[in-house]
């Protein structure tokens, strides 16, 4: 007997029609579009409605952004809760703060607060270097790399992680306030390195060289965006989540996850010392206030606000939470601490991912989406 070839065997009915599928655009043209509209907010709309000093306000806030963006990577893709990152801010501040002072000095001068406190006869040595931008501005990015890079080595190759890092990192925040606050002849102590007047030869104090700073800001802040995207798309950003979720099983894979965890830290200690170098001449004062334990946690807690799990959502954060600091503090000046901290409660516990979270609500895009999806996907 012959077997008679009948009709292929198909999933569907005759008379079915595939599951209607939903266009969504590309990631690529999406992100390309979602840098042209901040691009368009940042150089355009903002320097229209905003006033100088409120621009001003918002170079600021950039400035703690591009910190956040760096977290983003570290806390959000790998799981490092880095509560430190005040020490990498600072590195770079204080080198970016140190030259700057250096060229309003002079030539062969002392800055104007080692004269006042009378304690040194000549420039220290540790100082004349940065009198060179060839070597000053390089420093304020690797420099707190490089610092990452000595104690993420130590850290992590021991398998250092969750709470402890966590300790560790804040406790490196607290000594590096203890010794600039000990070194008031060479870092200005407690008050630190104040009345910032140039910038590479443009007077702060000209509004037109202002706006010109703010714009450099916005020009780096969507530089690094960017830069972040590439990494977390790239085959890395995969194996640091793969590392955040399941350590053992890369490892048993044949990767290194003391390498790839560094890779995170050492990169979001250099978008923090870049950060700080912006924020000098945006300010004109760095001091141990601003890189402390304190500032450390306030900039997870935008992270965590904005939502860690995503690009934007640090960036959104570490705006909205400073925003809230400047617009409670000017209208409840004795309770807006208070106020402060209630919103933190709210978005933590109504939005646990994050401000990022009511986009993806609202494209269709959050959990119960997904499954909903998935299940069509399926039944079809």
């Amino acid at each position: 007997m012959t077997a008679v070839a009948g009709p292929p065997v198909t999933d569907l009915a005759p008379d079915a029609s595939p599951p209607p599928t939903v266009r969504r655009p590309r990631p690529r043209l999406r992100a390309a579009a979602g840098f042209a509209l901040g691009a368009a907010l940042l150089f355009a709309v903002a320097p229209l409605v905003l006033s100088d000093f409120r621009l001003s306000l918002l170079a600021k806030y950039l400035c703690l952004a591009m910190v956040a963006v760096g977290i983003g990577i570290a806390w959000g893709r790998g799981g490092l809760l880095t509560l430190g990152q005040g020490v990498f801010f600072g590195l770079g501040g204080y080198a970016m703060a140190m030259h700057l002072k250096l060229a309003d000095a002079g030539p062969g001068q002392m800055p104007d607060f080692m004269q006042l406190y009378g304690q040194l006869d000549e420039l220290p040595l540790w100082w004349r270097p940065f009198a060179s931008p060839w070597f000053a501005l390089p420093a304020t990015v690797l420099l707190p790399m490089a610092v990452a890079f000595g104690l993420g080595s130590l850290v992590f190759r021991r398998r250092v992680r969750g709470a402890y890092f966590a300790i560790l990192s804040q406790a490196l925040a607290a000594a590096m306030v203890i010794l600039l606050v000990g070194q008031q002849g060479t870092t200005g102590g407690t008050n630190g390195l104040t009345d910032i007047q140039g910038f590479f030869g443009y007077d702060l104090d000209d509004p037109v060289n202002q706006r010109t700073v703010y714009f450099l800001i916005a020009a780096v802040l969507l530089a690094l965006l960017a830069l972040a995207r590439q990494l977390v798309q790239s085959r890395y950003g995969e194996l640091l989540v793969a590392v955040r979720d399941c350590e053992e099983r890369v490892r048993f894979l044949g990767y290194d996850p003391a390498t790839v965890k560094l890779v995170a830290y050492v990169t979001a200690a250099g978008m923090a010392g870049l950060a700080g170098a912006l924020f000098v001449p945006a300010v004109g004062i760095i001091s141990p206030a601003l890189i402390g334990i304190v500032p450390s946690i306030e900039f997870v807690i935008g992270v965590a606000v904005g939502g860690r799990a995503t690009l934007l959502g640090p960036v959104l954060g570490a705006v909205a939470v400073a925003w809230a600091r400047t617009a409670l503090s000017e209208r409840f000046p004795g309770t807006w601490t208070y106020l402060q901290g209630g919103l933190f409660v709210l978005v933590v516990a109504f939005l646990p991912g994050g401000l990022a979270s009511l986009l993806a609500r609202r494209n269709g895009l959050g959990p119960l989406a997904r499954l909903g999806r998935r299940r069509t996907e399926v039944a079809g």
